[in-house]
């Protein structure tokens, strides 16, 4: 049990609440926080057929993996997903073991502010997002999974599980997710959680991609969903995955 994230979740029906009543003319957005069924079993349907044949690649990747360096084949990190729903997100270990523990060394690369150890934003504040261009903390190998985005098909497992769907927002590590839960951006929780989404097939690889923007297309995507919309991103995400930038 953990009484930090029980108040963030508690922040966050605050929030829904509120924002249910103000949105009442377009309750259809906000009435419930569940994935359609024909969301579901697309879901269901896509990440069973990758998963099956991309399995042959994924088995290689693991052995280069351990070959490569110490550590776990996987990197497992705890995210907040739809409705704050939090979970065991799974990638392709593409960093040096205890990655994590180097975080508050490379404070001030990150691309969402910079300029000191304590990153501020242009308010003040930390930035809620931290994304690091050149990592030093990527191994050879791991550049290679994080270019061609090889890295994220062990997503499809969580897809399979229920705990994401294949199209939605980006599920957010919990120091990120904690600062949107007491304004108007933890509409970006409305939505499910998603391995390519609004923002990515609109600006991922772009350094100067700003948190508010990122923010928006996450509202947007929660606001304007449906498997249609869906349909469209996925189509979009082709094109998208070899990255511009190394962000």
């Amino acid at each position: 049990f953990n009484p930090e994230k029980l108040n963030y979740w508690i922040d966050f029906l605050r929030l829904f609440k509120k924002l249910s009543k103000e949105n009442s003319s377009d309750k259809s957005q906000f009435d419930k926080l569940s994935i359609s069924r024909s969301k579901r079993l697309f879901d269901i349907i896509v990440s069973s057929v990758i998963l099956l044949f991309a399995s042959p690649i994924m088995m290689l990747v693991a052995v280069i993996i351990k070959l490569e360096s110490r550590g776990s084949i996987f990197y497992v990190s705890k995210r907040a997903g739809m409705g704050y729903k939090v979970f065991n997100f799974l990638k392709f270990r593409s960093m040096s073991t205890g990655a994590d523990k180097e975080l508050s060394k490379l404070l001030h690369l990150n691309q969402y502010g910079g300029g000191g150890v304590e990153v501020k934003d242009d308010n003040g504040s930390n930035p809620v997002f931290f994304k690091i261009k050149n990592d030093p903390r990527i191994t050879r190998f791991g550049k290679f999974l994080r270019d061609t985005s090889i890295d994220e098909l062990p997503q499809l497992i969580n897809v399979l599980r229920g705990d994401m769907s294949i199209v939605g927002n980006r599920p957010l590590p919990l120091y990120e997710a904690q600062q949107l839960t007491k304004d108007q951006a933890a509409l970006r929780f409305m939505a499910p959680a998603g391995i390519t989404g609004l923002w990515q097939v609109t600006k991922r690889g772009k350094a100067e991609m700003s948190e508010d923007e990122r923010i928006a297309l996450d509202i947007q995507y929660a606001k304007e969903y449906s498997f249609i919309y869906d349909l469209k991103l996925l189509f979009k995400t082709i094109p998208a995955l070899l990255q511009e930038e190394k962000v």
